[in-house]
């Protein structure tokens, strides 16, 4: 029995219905696509949270202690500070509760060289899904962020098991200032993370020099020393390039929070507002770079 409807009309209702649909191009955008990347990045907010819980797992994958490791490190580096920096070559004299001081500065600073680094290598180390299906590629340094968050979680709760310990709680107003100290770490992580990670692509020893520079910008930060040693040790115009430096007002914003017996000479003056000025620049510096990575991105496959 033969049907009511031959093939040829069948395959020709079928073009009327694909003609009657919108045309969308499927080109990546050269223009800024901010609010839009925003858009799709949230739309795709389960397939982050998988990419954070895969790099959590990686990291510790087939070890016997797990997430145990993430306070094995923090704790190694306090204690060489401690007893090395701070009474062997006398760091600790003139800076009250050293050990908080010291795992105050580290808490804020792990965070924004687990960012950076992590940020650095997520999309060559992602490589195959890069190449193989289509994502929002602002996923994947982000997915570091997130990861690093995890990590700073952890060692926050030892920073404040450390001062019930030592029996210095910041019990006082200015634990706020962990507010735009954090503000800061995760806005210029996250530029560094996205400009990065798209350089690398195409230069791989970024990757490489990244890891000397952030190696290098810790001892620029007030973390084992205090920023009243800088203030007496170079000229003033020195004194406010390196004042003013981000990753240095998160720092002192950390302290701030965390150091309750910190004499105020430890702090520059109006440090709230340099915050908040750092954390304007940021949102700029966060923008430039996302426009820089996403007219790279479009040819990340192929240079992968």
């Amino acid at each position: 029995m033969s049907s009511p409807h031959s093939a040829p009309d069948i395959r020709a209702a079928r073009f009327s219905r694909l003609d009657a649909l919108p045309l969308d191009s499927t080109a990546r955008s050269r223009g800024y696509r901010g609010w839009s990347a925003l858009k799709e990045i949230f739309g795709r907010r389960e397939m982050l949270d998988l990419l954070i819980r895969r790099d959590l797992k990686a990291r510790y994958k087939d070890s016997s202690l797990g997430f145990m490791w993430s306070l094995v490190r923090p704790l190694t580096q306090l204690a060489i500070y401690y007893v090395v920096l701070g009474h062997f070559l006398g760091a600790a004299r003139g800076i009250p509760d050293f050990a908080i001081y010291v795992f105050t500065g580290l808490t804020a600073y792990t965070l924004f060289s687990e960012i950076v680094l992590g940020g650095a290598g997520s999309i060559v180390n992602n490589s195959g899904l890069v190449k193989k299906i289509y994502l929002p590629r602002e996923i994947f340094p982000l997915a570091s962020v997130g990861a690093s968050l995890f990590n700073f979680g952890v060692q926050l709760a030892i920073l404040l098991l450390a001062t019930l310990g030592f029996r210095v709680f910041p019990w006082h107003a200015e634990i706020l200032y962990l507010l735009p100290g954090l503000a800061l770490i995760l806005v210029y992580g996250a530029a560094l993370a996205l400009l990065l990670s798209a350089a690398n692509v195409f230069l791989r020893d970024i990757q490489y020099l990244i890891e000397v520079i952030v190696m290098l910008l810790m001892w620029a930060s007030p973390i084992v020393y205090s920023w009243e040693m800088v203030k007496r040790a170079v000229p003033e115009w020195v004194l406010e390039i390196y004042t003013n430096n981000p990753v240095t007002l998160a720092v002192m914003g950390f302290q701030k929070a965390f150091w309750v017996n910190g004499p105020e000479a430890s702090y520059p003056p109006d440090l709230l507002l340099r915050m908040g000025i750092a954390l304007l620049a940021g949102i700029l510096a966060i923008i430039g770079a996302h426009v820089v990575f996403n007219r790279l991105q479009g040819d990340f496959a192929q240079a992968l």
